[in-house]
């Protein structure tokens, strides 16, 4: 099969389209012919050696999604069967015309959906439900301030926020501001000409908001936590813009009831993966059938021998939502 492969860490240049072999199956793995599959922040670092190892545990080929037809199952799958068109994460190995994925970590793709907008929903939805409704406890009548929301994540978030019925704040740059309105964010704010802790306190009347979602990290910190209301939850998914150590005074923490949570998918266990797809899985998935509310929001598409350009598209961070790999036949 044709994969994407490199063989030294680096530049998107390092990448490039190869033979393999196809991935065994073991009893609890769909074999998959990938269609499409998604590119994800973790792909850069994986890239550039940022895991200080070539692979995920699960393959030397990077890649965390995939949307395709099952075409064969272990001994131990339940409820799929060859035929079956599959979205979901794997622990490596979605840049390639086929991948295994453990079955619990797969969900059946809704009808009205192709399979590049299917490919655009495990990482990024499973990981803003996580975010906002099993570790922030967002509810209806809430108030959620989300950073990076023009971003995969971002996106997803905001979506998901509107939809619980909770006032939504929104960062992003100023150019994609109306599209960050149209996925249900009720106050867009262009994070380098606004201080989103003043907008915050200026619309809130200085309560602040319920849960912060932050993707940027310590040059945000301080101004997350004087964002929260009292009882407020911190929810730290990503360090985009570095990690490094960070100060907040303990008595803020204390007597505001403050709640800093952090989350990363890839470290986690893969019994703690399994539930966070089911959860995301019973909680959203009949909600992307035709007509329904939520929309997999595609940027761009590139072939899988062009994934270093679909690197680049990511790294220029002019983005709104996905990208996509896509595959094609080849004779």
């Amino acid at each position: 099969m044709k994969a994407i492969t490199f063989e030294e860490f680096g530049a998107a240049e390092v990448l490039q389209l190869a033979d393999v072999p196809a991935p065994e199956v073991r009893p609890d793995d769909l074999l998959v012919r990938v269609h499409a599959a998604g590119v994800n922040r973790a792909d850069l670092t994986h890239r550039r050696g940022g895991y200080g190892r070539p692979n995920f545990g699960d393959s030397t080929i990077m890649g965390l999604e995939i949307a395709g037809e099952v075409i064969e199952t272990g001994g131990a799958v339940q409820g799929y069967k060859v035929g079956d068109r599959v979205m979901g994460v794997v622990g490596g190995g979605a840049y390639a015309e086929v991948a295994r994925i453990d079955w619990r970590m797969a969900m059946p793709i809704p009808a009205a959906l192709d399979y590049v907008h299917a490919a655009a929903i495990p990482e990024v939805f499973v990981t803003a439900h996580e975010a906002l409704i099993h570790l922030g406890r967002l509810q209806r009548g809430d108030s959620v301030l989300i950073h990076a929301a023009a971003g995969g994540v971002g996106s997803a978030a905001v979506q998901l926020a509107y939809a619980t019925g909770a006032t939504v704040f929104a960062t992003a740059e100023g150019s994609k501001l109306e599209r960050v309105v149209q996925l249900g964010a009720d106050h867009a704010i262009d994070y380098k000409t606004q201080d989103f802790a003043e907008v915050v306190a200026g619309k809130t009347d200085k309560r602040g908001v319920d849960v912060v979602i932050d993707f940027v990290g310590a040059p945000y910190f301080a101004r997350n936590v004087a964002s929260l209301a009292n009882g407020g939850r911190l929810v730290q998914v990503g360090i985009l813009g570095g990690g490094g150590d960070v100060s907040v005074g303990l008595e803020q923490i204390l007597y505001r009831h403050l709640q800093i949570i952090g989350t990363v998918m890839k470290s986690r266990a893969q019994t703690e993966k399994h539930a966070m797809v089911r959860r995301f899985r019973e909680h959203w998935l009949e909600r992307f059938a035709g007509g329904a509310s939520l929309e997999p929001v595609v940027d761009s598409t590139f072939a899988l021998e062009n994934a270093a350009d679909a690197h680049r598209r990511m790294e220029s961070a002019a983005n709104v939502g996905k990208i996509i790999l896509t595959m094609r036949e080849r004779t």
